[in-house]
């Protein structure tokens, strides 16, 4: 929480303060906009401050994120956001500067979405048994809408497998994070910001497909872990790690398992039945709620249960 104070501007600062300790923590987003009120989500609902957002507070805000060098950020600005200390994702709206029909930048920045890394250590011990047996991890899908906590849970999960138990029951593996977007691990210059075992390593704002094949290469991972599949190149690079022996897990947008299974994009990836395990989640009972877990044939394992309050 101190690491986003301290990129926000005093007046800003001072209003989000306002809220009761407790509450701040349950802060999912911070959303600041030219000419607009001043956004806090909390616990997925939106509170509206009476403070009218300035140029000169958008201004301020994006040399402190970018720390006083927009220009040396282009990649960063090509994607649409920035990944401050903490792990912490900043989006950014504003005029796209095109070239050659491809986004270049993003100019005249008026909106910033800053969402809250947050960390749910131990949470990945609840599924240890659905998900681990005889040594082995099985290839596993977390299904979810936006801000359900696949990435919280799927960090985790990472965590735990590059750790092992403190029983000895289950041995500490390699693990490959493909961290596309920044947001599984966190990193800042390539070294992971969020809490780790010792046995990880992570490609940073790296193409999944690409990075898949490139982890498997340089760093013979026992397990990968990527967000949000989806693409067809998703799918090739998937088989390519089956067949070199990896074990997979992963997230990807949707609500249950049969939705999946009948997208246009994901569909491919389904039919190749590589997947022995999916996890559900949903907010029905904030988020972190699991739905579902089905085995490979889809069958229900659990139903119906709150692993704890974790957002991505």
């Amino acid at each position: 929480m101190n690491s986003i104070y301290s990129f926000l501007p005093k007046t800003i600062a001072d209003q989000v303060l306002t809220i009761p300790p407790q509450t701040r923590e349950n802060i999912e987003e911070i959303r600041i906009r030219i000419n607009r009120p001043l956004e806090v989500c909390i616990n997925g609902k939106p509170s509206f401050f009476p403070l009218c957002i300035t140029k000169e507070d958008a201004f301020h805000l994006l040399n402190k994120i970018s720390q006083y060098s927009v220009y040396t950020m282009e990649e960063e600005f090509k994607r649409g956001f920035i990944t401050i200390e903490g792990g912490h994702r900043v989006g950014l709206a504003g005029k796209v500067v095109l070239e050659n029909s491809k986004v270049k930048a993003i100019s005249q920045v008026a909106s910033f979405n800053i969402r809250f890394a947050k960390e749910r250590i131990g949470i990945a011990e609840t599924f240890v048994p659905f998900l681990h047996e005889k040594n082995k991890w099985f290839h596993t899908m977390i299904i979810g809408p936006p801000q359900t906590g696949k990435t919280t849970l799927l960090r985790d999960i990472a965590r735990f497998i590059s750790t092992g138990d403190k029983r000895g029951q289950t041995k500490a593996m390699k693990v490959g994070i493909i961290d596309e977007r920044s947001e599984i691990a966190g990193c800042i210059n390539g070294i992971p910001q969020m809490t780790f075992g010792p046995r990880l390593d992570v490609l940073d704002a790296c193409p999944k497909a690409e990075g898949m094949m490139m982890m498997i290469r340089s760093m013979s991972p026992d397990v990968l872990i990527v967000d949000e599949i989806g693409r067809k190149e998703d799918g090739e690079a998937i088989l390519e790690a089956v067949n070199a022996g990896i074990q997979l897990i992963m997230t990807t947008h949707g609500r249950t398992l049969e939705e999946i299974q009948n997208r246009p994009t994901l569909k491919p990836i389904m039919e190749m039945g590589i997947f022995e395990r999916f996890i559900e989640l949903n907010r029905k009972n904030g988020p972190g709620t699991v739905g579902a877990i089905k085995n490979k044939n889809g069958n229900v394992m659990v139903q119906e249960m709150k692993v704890t309050s974790c957002l991505r």
